[in-house]
């Protein structure tokens, strides 16, 4: 069985550009595509999608939403299986539903309404945190994947092989992009020393550290993958978003819940909200 890739939309352009992208996965996957839309908003307030439909904002229904998001669909992809539905119920909710029957979901980074000037939508992030399965948050100026494509996918790399690595690996194959596998590292202050004869060297034993770590993290890497390994000194979030300026597809991965329940770590919370590609979060299986 064939688990569709979802993408939520609420017919903002975010999500509209969410629906390429999905499109385009589901299409390189060979799956359905699954358009969801939830709503708890009496009327749709934004103008791009009432423009294309020639009618009101105010006359926009939620079967114009989906009408509208499949022709997207479509439009690079017309035999793609396709299939929509609407809920009267927090979009968040229904999104994590249906996270647990499908091979991925996708969403945008904004909102409508109140939501529009935040840098994240309080959706994605409640989906990307908590879902059962990787999430892809398009962020970035990358409208169409087939339009346009830099050949290169990131993924932060932690201290064992994890479904985020092996969701790259498969992202990269299929793609027939470049891999490349980073690991930050940082020397403490407090490993400093003063005296000359033994200067640098505790920076030196961080980077050996961090690069035994990085291939151990890799040691079950599919031979057909162009794997490239990186080791950088600095905050992780940093070296990434750095890395994410010429990427198609940053790879993070989310732990499993523990006593606090499903969190994200900071380096993930900094780059859902600032990096410049989409961001897949992939929750850990192990």
């Amino acid at each position: 069985m064939f688990l569709p890739m979802v993408v939520g939309v609420d017919g903002s352009e975010s999500s509209l550009r969410a629906v390429d992208w999905a499109a385009d996965e589901a299409a390189l996957h060979g799956v359905p595509l699954r358009i969801v839309h939830a709503y708890r908003w009496d009327r749709y307030e934004g103008a791009s999608l009432a423009r294309e439909l020639g009618k009101p904002s105010g006359h926009v229904t939620s079967d114009d939403i989906l009408v509208v998001a499949t022709r997207r669909a479509r439009r690079h992809h017309p035999d793609l299986a396709v299939t929509t539905a609407a809920e009267a119920e927090e979009p968040e909710y229904v999104l994590l539903r249906e996270a647990r029957n499908a091979s991925a979901v996708i969403v945008g980074t904004r909102g409508r309404g109140e939501l529009a000037d935040l840098l994240l939508g309080s959706v994605s992030l409640a989906v990307a945190t908590t879902a059962d399965c990787p999430v892809i948050v398009i962020r970035g100026n990358h409208d169409n994947r087939a339009a346009g494509r830099r050949g290169r996918i990131v993924v932060g790399v932690a201290d064992a092989p994890t479904a985020a690595v092996r969701f790259a690996y498969e992202e990269a194959r299929r793609l027939g992009a470049a891999l490349d596998a980073v690991r930050a590292w940082r020397c403490p202050t407090h490993d400093t020393v003063d005296h000359p004869l033994l200067a640098g060297t505790p920076e030196r034993v961080h980077e050996e550290r961090a690069a035994k770590e990085l291939e151990a993290a890799l040691a079950d890497a599919p031979a057909d993958v162009r794997l490239r390994r990186h080791t950088a000194e600095g905050p992780a979030r940093r070296v990434l978003l750095t890395a994410s300026h010429e990427a198609d597809l940053l790879v993070l991965g989310r732990r499993r819940p523990g006593q606090f329940g499903h969190r994200l770590g900071r380096v993930a919370h900094t780059l859902l909200h600032h990096c410049a590609c989409p961001v897949a979060v992939v929750p850990d299986t192990a």
